[in-house]
């Protein structure tokens, strides 16, 4: 009863057109149906934010704002996201470096090299590019990373701090899905969210900040009530979940996984998946995890769009005097940092 009597309303705003792509969603309000969200577009809108921001902080008096990349190994593929990540960061105006090594690096040498790094007062942002080679335990690693440096935000204390909704550094993908979905204007309040794919850097992260109160202090918080589904999660319970959510995130790297059937009339889809894969024809490509049609209110393809990036925010620390008065140096740092970390952590979403 209550749907017929918003539909009616509805139908008396809405042209033939519109009125045919309406729908209600479990919160009673009218949404329309298919359209599609550019990332793209929406990164190079950040991007351009950015560069601004930061030549007024440089022209300011500040130093500029730097990163450096360390990789392990000859991956074809993370050499290549390194290669965009650095350009991305140059491009807007942030001094970046690659620091190479090669695969027989031991565990030891490559934290001891972190840790000059975190000592190191001109360098701001350290970005670890996983997968590191088997000889390397990844967890030790990302912790050696200073957390005010931890562009990831994989440290431990990041993570924590996340999970207690306190201001920290995000991973870069689950933050650009927050940010996506706040730049759109997708309402979360109340509504019925499904993140599928549980992994610690971006499912995990994404589920923190979609079900947190945003009247908590890191102010991400999207008031959704959400339900998380993994590898172990039936088949058949996956498809009620996801025929009942408002909104979808989905970040698992299976092909396909989320049928056009399995998506309500209206909903919101992000797909953070991305897979190579062999066509019919021989030629590879690369796709998502949801075979979607028009049903969909809003859909990304993310691997195409601005939540696939990986430069992300950052900290940057400000420069002050040891002669300076101590009461002086906590409030320049305090506000520098706030600034800093605006202008990098977003920085880290920006790659295709």
């Amino acid at each position: 009863m209550r749907h017929r009597i918003w539909l009616r309303t509805v139908s008396t705003v809405l042209n033939p057109k519109m009125r045919s792509h309406t729908y209600i969603d479990t919160l009673g309000s009218a949404r329309i149906m298919a359209r599609v969200l550019d990332g793209k577009a929406l990164a190079k809108e950040i991007k351009a934010e950015l560069k601004i921001k930061i030549h007024n902080w440089v022209s300011s008096g500040q130093r500029a704002p730097s990163l450096r990349c360390i990789i392990v190994g000859e991956d074809p593929a993370s050499h290549t996201y390194v290669k965009n990540k650095i350009a991305a960061a140059i491009e807007i105006g942030i001094e970046a470096q690659t620091l190479k090594y090669d695969e027989n690096l031991t565990e030891e040498a490559l934290i001891t090299a972190i840790e000059l790094l975190n000592e190191d007062t001109t360098v701001d942002g350290i970005l670890v590019q996983l997968p590191l080679p088997n000889n390397i335990d990844e967890r030790r690693v990302c912790n050696a990373v200073a957390p005010e440096k931890d562009v990831d935000g994989f440290h431990i204390t990041n993570v924590g701090q996340l999970c207690l909704d306190m201001p920290t550094i995000v991973p870069a993908t689950a933050l650009a899905v927050i940010e996506m979905l706040k730049r759109f204007k997708i309402e979360t309040f109340g509504r019925n969210a499904v993140v599928v794919g549980r992994s610690k850097n971006v499912g995990l992260p994404i589920a923190m900040m979609l079900h947190s109160d945003k009247n908590h202090d890191s102010g991400l918080g999207m008031d959704a009530t959400v339900t998380v589904c993994h590898r172990y999660t039936p088949p058949e319970l996956l498809q009620q979940h996801c025929r009942n959510a408002d909104i979808i995130v989905t970040a698992t790297g299976v092909p396909n996984l989320i049928k056009a059937d399995m998506i309500k009339p209206g909903a919101t889809v992000i797909d953070v998946g991305i897979t190579r894969i062999t066509d019919e024809q021989g030629k590879t490509k690369l796709v998502g995890d949801v075979d979607y049609d028009d049903k969909c209110l809003y859909i990304v393809r993310a691997l195409n769009s601005y939540s696939r990036t990986d430069i992300r925010r950052g900290h940057k620390r400000a420069l002050v005097t040891p002669e300076e008065n101590a009461e002086e140096n906590t409030s320049r740092l305090s506000n520098a940092n706030k600034e800093k970390r605006s202008i990098l952590q977003r920085v880290q979403n920006l790659t295709p």
